[in-house]
């Protein structure tokens, strides 16, 4: 692992990057083609990482969580974002397209259970996944919990997170007009998905730094600027999972169904002062899911970058 001298950074607790040992794509059939990577040992213990978003798209970063000599890492990009194509498309990119997709993954690769790590909306999907496919998962590893439900959305598209941020809620809510600033989600919506590409871009770069914006407990309040193809496949893609949402049967779902889970050994690892997927879901979740232990990481936000969660997801992957 690296040992960085002085104040300890996220990278000081992560294992150098190593090169992915197997790059491909995956034809879904359905008109999307999936970029999936491995690196680590081949031999080792399975572990697939579900990034989060959705849109967000998996990094090299990604990989240095795990022990390359202990671990056989399978990351991938989801539908519509990332080198995965086409770009930005929310044509057949539903919840349940994506838990096909690890399902294509796993059984192409040969792999008969995984670990699933994931943070946020990884979170939420390596939930989904678990809860369908049981039989497929030795342990989740979950980070920045969100269950996708009405609640938390309101709580971030509504306005409850701006109030701790007004300036950067501001900036975010201000470029929709007043009648319809009551659901941000679908006024956002039509722009996104308006023909017009230099709107969407505009748009997207605001819904983009608004997240930004909120994902470090040290974050002065700006988003930064993100690029325009990236943001457009996070906004739209998030915007498109949000208004249907998550392609669920109805709101409370996962907890509806954690029963199928509880015999899954996990971890959960969230941050105390995370103002994008707040604490307590992680805590209600810990609570109904009897194999699980919730570590609450004080002095830190959402984001996986957090030195305190980088540090709690290094160790808890060493002790498996």
């Amino acid at each position: 692992m690296d040992k960085i001298s002085g104040q300890k950074s996220a990278a000081h607790y992560l294992y150098p990057s190593v090169k992915a040992y197997d790059q491909r794509i995956l034809d879904t059939g359905d008109g999307h083609r999936i970029y999936v990577e491995q690196c680590g040992n081949p031999d080792g213990i399975p572990v697939i990482v579900l990034h989060g978003g959705p849109g967000g798209g998996c990094s090299p970063a990604m990989r240095r969580y795990f022990d390359p000599q202990k671990f056989r890492v399978v990351l991938f990009d989801q539908r519509g974002c990332g080198r995965s194509r086409p770009h930005a498309s929310v044509v057949h990119n539903t919840t349940w397209h994506l838990v096909k997709d690890i399902e294509q993954i796993r059984t192409t690769l040969d792999i008969d259970r995984f670990i699933v790590f994931g943070g946020s909306w990884g979170a939420t999907l390596s939930l989904i996944y678990a809860i369908t496919h049981p039989d497929h998962v030795r342990q989740l590893v979950l980070r920045g919990v969100f269950l996708m439900t009405s609640a938390e959305l309101g709580w971030f598209y509504g306005g409850g997170a701006g109030q701790f941020w007004p300036e950067a809620w501001t900036r975010f809510s201000d470029p929709v007009p007043a009648d319809e600033q009551d659901n941000l989600i679908a006024a956002y919506n039509k722009r996104l998905f308006s023909p017009d590409i230099q709107l969407q871009t505009r748009y997207a770069k605001a819904w983009a730094s608004w997240e930004n914006a909120l994902a470090s407990v040290n974050s002065d309040g700006h988003g930064g600027d993100a690029p325009g193809e990236y943001a457009r496949a996070f906004a739209r893609l998030e915007n498109h999972y949000f208004m249907n949402g998550g392609f669920l049967e109805h709101d409370g779902w996962i907890m509806d169904n954690v029963t199928r889970i509880a015999h899954i050994p996990g971890y959960i690892v969230q941050g105390r002062y995370d103002m994008i997927c707040p604490p307590q879901r992680a805590w209600e979740l810990a609570r109904a899911w009897p194999n699980a232990e919730l570590r609450m990481i004080r002095n830190a936000g959402h984001a996986l970058s957090e030195p305190g969660i980088s540090a709690e997801l290094v160790s808890i992957m060493d002790g498996l």
